[in-house]
């Protein structure tokens, strides 16, 4: 694939390479670990505006900074344009450089309060968001899906509803909402949405290797491709698809993030915090079912990341 700088608003970036907002994933060590592995940008997971706004505690530990990243984007979500421009325009945002809008999550507890892709039937909502997000004076991306269910696609309007409201970029996930996560990626209807607009389009689903993202690019025409659960099993995906040695092993990556999760949260909490992403590094290694069984019985961070590093299929 071609690898290019990009610019989202006035903000230039590296690369055309990103990191998907991922919840419960995409916490501020795994962004620094995958922006050291070659990410052009790296997305939070998605932070509630209302959340923010009312019980900031919890949902502001969502928005605690990596160390590596040299532009910082943060996710927000909701369904009230009057929250999101306030908190778009709140300290809480002070760091970040970028801010996304998530108006694809298909989870039902976001989907049945009117947000996420639940937006996605309602364009009229979907852009005064976006128009009232803008006045914090940020560029502004954009996150959707092609469509709620098969063969009720709003790709093409959504995209350019984006960019009249005032998006700087929009990044498509090829899937409706009822596909969640599975199935084929709808390559037809992402390049419906760069044909449809100026700005850049980001293209997202099913990249799991260097040839994945090559094809997605090439069936596409966008202008980048975002990558999501290929980077959890393996973040030296960046440096694959860039072509371009970050200088780095995965274990060094596995060791830094560890590290930096029982430098913020201690011993047990980050132990427990790292499970599920241990989980995802094991997927299909050889006795990687028994090493999972040991690092889930386990408070111990540091036996959490010896077993690990000891892990020869690594």
């Amino acid at each position: 694939m071609q690898v290019k700088k990009i610019k989202i608003g006035s903000v230039e970036l590296p690369n055309n390479v990103f990191f998907a907002p991922l919840a419960g994933f995409s916490d501020f060590a795994m962004r620094d670990i995958c922006a050291l592995a070659g990410a052009g940008l790296c997305f939070t997971e998605m932070v509630s505006c209302k959340g923010l706004k009312y019980t900031p505690e919890a949902s502001n530990e969502l928005l605690y900074p990596s160390v590596s990243e040299k532009v910082k984007a943060a996710q927000i979500f909701g369904s009230d344009e009057v929250i999101m421009g306030e908190i778009a325009k709140s300290h809480y945002l002070k760091d970040y450089d970028i801010i996304d809008i998530n108006m694809g999550c298909p989870v039902p507890k976001i989907y049945s309060n009117g947000e996420g892709s639940a937006l996605l039937n309602d364009l009229s909502q979907a852009s005064k968001i976006i128009s009232a997000v803008k006045k914090s004076g940020k560029p502004v991306s954009v996150k959707f899906r092609i469509g709620l269910t098969e063969n009720n696609f709003v790709t093409r309007d959504f995209a350019k509803m984006c960019e009249d409201s005032g998006a700087d970029l929009i990044t498509v996930h090829g899937r409706v909402r009822t596909a969640y996560y599975q199935g084929e990626v709808n390559y037809n209807e992402i390049a419906l949405a760069k044909n449809a607009v100026s700005i850049p389009v980001i293209a997202n689903g099913g990249i799991f290797c260097r040839e994945d993202a090559k094809t997605l690019m090439e069936r596409t025409g966008c202008d980048g491709v975002m990558v999501a659960r290929g980077a959890l099993e393996n973040p030296l995906i960046f440096e694959e698809i860039l072509g371009v040695s970050c200088g780095y092993t995965l274990k060094d990556l596995i060791s830094r993030q560890i590290d930096l999760l029982a430098e913020r949260f201690g011993e047990s909490r980050s132990a427990v915090v790292f499970r599920k992403q241990a989980a995802h590094y094991l997927k299909g290694v050889s006795g990687g079912k028994k090493l999972k069984e040991k690092i889930f019985a386990s408070l111990d961070i540091k036996e959490i990341k010896n077993i690990l590093l000891s892990c020869e299929s690594l």
